[in-house]
């Protein structure tokens, strides 16, 4: 479950939209307040407000999103309750409150709005409101066994991982077994295994790099695997065509019947990629030994 929270100077507005019933918003929970429309809560956060002129964000915008998975599994109590102790964590018990759910989106979230100024009239301190607010909801979370932000983090690291792999292996048996020549051909092919292969194009209109889409992730080619950065898939297709040296590496690339120069610092990448693979090919094969 993810919280975020800030503070506001718009109460009226934000009621109002979280009371929003285009939304399917249902309230899940009020604490010290009789009104029955966002007019009449905004009146009774006002007259409570009016306590300390001083304080200009004078209420509390908090959103608790949970989970996909768990957010279609909560009922309107169990959200209430998970409201109720996310209060209660922030230390913000005995104010006036009103949270609503809306289940219009995928992700079923909870608007909650508290009214920053107590009835002693003191404002409540915000400092790190944000960062606090994602602590109370973690800790909430663990307390009612919902999903946290930090497992969903691992659970989206481990799924980057599998798709760079599964990436790198493509990309690893269209090199050794169709040996695209071009960067025509090499897109072409990466394409039939389902990678798309976006060439970065920079300020200058000149080629710099590639990133590759696969599966809804997209990765620069030096975030996938080192062996994959821009400089070393142009060498490997120059080596494709029999360039072995790099004095006759071009600077400009054809790509989709255009002809594209390459960025200096790509086309220095190519050259000492070339290099590498030449001397590596000389030691492997005893040349000069």
């Amino acid at each position: 479950m993810i919280g975020k929270g800030t503070s506001i100077a718009h109460t009226g507005t934000s009621i109002d939209y979280g009371w929003n019933q285009e939304k399917a918003a249902e309230i899940v929970f009020s604490e010290n307040l009789a009104g029955n429309n966002p007019q009449e809560i905004t009146e009774e956060f006002r007259l409570i407000q009016e306590e300390n002129t001083r304080c200009q964000k004078n209420t509390l915008s908090f959103i608790l999103s949970p989970t996909q998975v768990d957010g279609r599994n909560l009922s309107k109590e169990q959200l209430g309750e998970l409201t109720q102790k996310f209060i209660k964590e922030m230390q913000l018990k005995e104010r006036q409150a009103i949270a609503f759910v809306h289940r219009d989106k995928a992700h079923t979230h909870v608007h909650l709005y508290v009214n920053r100024i107590g009835f002693d009239g003191k404002a409540y301190n915000d400092s790190f409101i944000g960062k606090r607010s994602q602590l109370a909801a973690e800790n909430v979370a663990k307390e009612m066994g919902l999903t946290t932000v930090k497992e969903v983090q691992l659970e989206r690291e481990l799924n980057s991982i599998q798709v760079r792999l599964e990436i790198k292996n493509i990309h690893q048996r269209v090199m050794e077994t169709e040996r695209p020549k071009t960067l025509d051909s090499y897109i072409k092919a990466m394409q039939d295994s389902n990678v798309e292969v976006i060439p970065t194009i920079n300020r200058a209109n000149k080629l710099q790099g590639f990133r590759f889409q696969y599966e809804g992730h997209n990765f620069k080619a030096s975030e996938v695997h080192r062996s994959m950065s821009g400089g070393r898939i142009m060498a490997q297709l120059s080596q494709n065509k029999g360039i072995a040296k790099p004095i006759k590496v071009d600077k400009s690339v054809q790509l989709l019947g255009k002809t594209l120069e390459m960025s200096t610092n790509l086309a220095t990448s190519i050259a000492k990629n070339i290099i590498k693979k030449t001397i590596k090919r000389a030691i492997d094969t005893g040349i000069g030994f």
